[in-house]
C-alpha cells in the first residue's frame, strides 16, 4: 500500500477514487505508565513513557487505516492525515484518515 500526505503521487496516476478511510483507536494510559511519565515530567525533558503510548496508537490507527482501503480495494491512500481527541481524562481516540484511490504508473 501506497501512503502519502500529499494529494496526489509522484509517478502515478489516479485510476479510481474509492472514497474517505479511516483507522481509529482507543488508547488509555496505565498506572505504570503514569508513575514513569510523572517521574519523567518532575525532571523535565522527554516523557518516554508517554512518547511509546503516542506511537503505539498512532500505529494502531495506521494499521486500520491501510486494512480499511485494501478491503475498498484501494492500492494507494492519499492525504493521509492524524487527528487526536481526549475522550476522557487519560483516555484518548487516534485517527488516521485519507482518501483511498487505485493508482499505476504514469
Amino acid at each position: 500500500m501506497l501512503v502519502t500526505t500529499t494529494n496526489d503521487l509522484a509517478g502515478h496516476r489516479i485510476v479510481r477514487h474509492l472514497g474517505m478511510v479511516r483507522g481509529v483507536t482507543v488508547r488509555s494510559r496505565n498506572v505504570i505508565s503514569d508513575a514513569i511519565g510523572g517521574v519523567q515530567s518532575m525532571i523535565g525533558g522527554r516523557v518516554g513513557a508517554y512518547v511509546k503510548l503516542a506511537e503505539a496508537a498512532r500505529q494502531e490507527a495506521y494499521d486500520e487505516l491501510v486494512a480499511h482501503a485494501r478491503d475498498m480495494g484501494a492500492n494507494a491512500i492519499l492525504a493521509m492525515r492524524y487527528d487526536a481527541n481526549e475522550i476522557m481524562p487519560g483516555v484518548t481516540e487516534v485517527l488516521a484518515y485519507g482518501t483511498a484511490v487505485v493508482v499505476e504508473p504514469a
